[in-house]
Parts: C-alpha cells; structure tokens; sequence
C-alpha cells in the first residue's frame, strides 16, 4: 500500500500542522516505511513523509495529541532522538490523504558525497539573523526556487533563479568564490534544504558559511512583524500554499494544469482561467488536457451549485515539484 485516503481523518479537533527533518543514517529505511504509514493512520494524519537512507522529512497535520504521539514514535528511535519540529495551526488539514514514500534524497541536490552529518555551517538563530545579514560583506542567499522566491523573502536577498535545487550548485559554481565571498548567509523554508546548501560550499572551500536556524518558519515565529526583514508571504508544500508573518493561511491558490503558484497579477491576466490554466501555462496546454481540466471546472461548479465541496477545487502540493525537490514544508 503506497498511500491512504482519509479526508475526514482529522476533523473534529483543531488542526495542528507539523514539519519535521532529521538527517540521519537510516540503513533500514525501506523496511521502516510500513510500520510508519500504519501508525500514522492509526493516529489519524494526513500528510506525506520522505524516508531515505539519509534521513526523514515530512509534514503532517492531526489533532495535537496525535501529532504529539507520531513525534514520540519517531525519537524513540535513537536516531531519530535528536528530531527538529515545528507547528501551526489552521482550521482544516491542509491535506487529503496519507503517504509514506521512499526516496533517494529526503531533499533533492543531486551532488554525490555531500554530508551534513560531516559538516554544515554555522546555525543562526532568528533573534541573530538580523544583524548577521544586515553586517557588511555578507552575502544573503535564497536557496529556495525562483516561484517561491517571489512570494516573499529577506529583504536583500539574491534570488538564484532556481527552478530545483538541482541547479543550485550550478548556480554556485558561476555566481560564489570562497577567495572573494568571504560570508555566505542561506535560509530556506524550515532549514532542511540549508544543511545541504552549506555542506555543498564548506566542501567547496568556504570558510565563513551560516544558515537560519529552524528556516523562515522558525524566523516568522520568533520574530514579531514590527522588527522583521521579512517581506512577503513564505510558500508551503500543502494546500494552504503560503503562509504570512503570523503563519496563517496566505490569500494564493495554486494553477490546477501547472502547479505553480497564483499571484494576484495572475488571476487579472486574459490568460488566467479559473480551475483550467494560468498566464505561464496557457500556451502550453494540449487540447486533451485543456478538456480534462474543463470537465473539472464544471465539476466543481456543480459541487458549489449543491453546497458541496469539491476535492479538486484547491488544489495539492505542486506536482510539477518533484517530491525529491521539496522540503515538505522542512
């Protein structure tokens, strides 16, 4: 059994949302997989959990004490003891069904032999954060991707123009010099895509490398609006899609054909279609998928007409996002 679908499983108690990593080295990681789909459903989840040799990275959302019982499950293996985890709430689960799937990489770089149980750079916590990046010589990095960067960032940061995290490195080799680049600061989402980030360039030579603690999630919780650098609302790998400083649901949908997220730009082009396409896939649509994704939109009209709700009418996590790319909200 690859995944279940249980839409109901967490209602009827407030909706705790969990996002976790741990990089760890888990030789037995396939043979961990049933027994950890079984015991999320027995507790009632929705969400979807990356297990690989390296370690584990998920998102789940429940009632809290069903999300207290998982993480419980999880440190009492020893390693797994040392489990980073951050929540929030929101009124439903911003997902559908449960999976537990196996993968090459909990985050995807594509680099052979980067380690971060060997080596990271320097942890930064979100009281530090603002004056570390705001000192001079330091150059502020978003190693997210190019979409969610331009849902909202540091103030200041580059932007790599990344479409996968497999293009980072490429993106460092041509764009960072550890003989001239002498402070690297990195964040991402929750922190998982920052442990490889800054093993990539320790290897590579740079001395002086640093990343946010617990990620944006971590910063917006720490960090009150009136003293933030943050600018924007912080993209999700769940149906809320985005989140804001206070780390509720943002106001951003997500195209149905491409996956992208949908800015308010977006829904005021000629091109934009609701439930159908977007102004980036428009173009690119071929008439069988145009059809199917119209017998969809009249399905959900239908649904609405009755007072019902529709699966398909807000769409799920990315899929044109490998789940080897994303972070699950870690």
């Amino acid at each position: 059994m690859s995944e279940s679908s249980n839409p109901n499983a967490a209602a009827g108690a407030p909706c705790v949302i969990a996002v976790f990593y741990q990089f760890a080295q888990l030789d037995d990681f396939s043979e961990m997989r049933e027994a950890l789909l079984k015991r999320c459903e027995g507790l009632g989840l929705l969400g979807s959990i990356l297990l690989a040799r390296e370690g584990i990275n998920g998102t789940v959302a429940g009632p809290g004490p069903a999300i207290d019982g998982l993480l419980e499950y999880l440190r009492a293996d020893p390693r797994l003891a040392q489990l980073q985890d951050k929540r929030s709430q929101a009124s439903e689960a911003p997902f559908y069904r449960m999976k537990v799937r196996l993968k090459k990489e909990i985050v995807s770089l594509g680099v052979p032999g980067i380690d971060p149980l060997a080596e990271v750079g320097e942890y930064i916590e979100p009281e530090d954060w603002n004056a570390l990046v705001s000192g001079p010589g330091v150059r502020l990095i978003d190693t997210r991707n190019d979409y969610e960067y331009h849902l909202g960032s540091f103030e200041g940061a580059e932007d790599p123009g990344t479409r996968s995290f497999r293009e980072f490195p490429e993106w460092v080799r041509q764009n960072l010099d550890p003989d001239r680049d002498e402070h690297v600061a990195m964040f991402c989402t929750g922190g998982i895509r920052c442990e490889k980030a800054t093993a990539l360039l320790k290897q590579q030579g740079f001395k002086h490398v640093y990343h946010l603690r617990g990620g944006i999630l971590n910063y917006l919780e720490k960090i009150d609006s009136e003293h933030s650098l943050w600018r924007g609302d912080c993209f999700v790998f769940d149906n809320r899609v985005t989140v804001d400083h206070q780390l509720g649901p943002g106001d951003f949908e997500v195209c149905p054909a491409c996956r992208m997220p949908l800015t308010p730009e977006d829904r005021d082009s000629p091109l934009f279609e609701q439930h159908v396409s977007c102004p980036r896939c428009f173009d690119r649509l071929t008439p069988e998928k145009r059809e199917g994704l119209l017998e969809r939109a009249r399905q959900i009209a239908l649904a609405e007409g009755k007072g019902q709700r529709h699966l398909g009418s807000r769409a799920e996590t990315p899929l044109t996002l490998s789940e080897d790319d994303t972070e699950l909200e870690s």
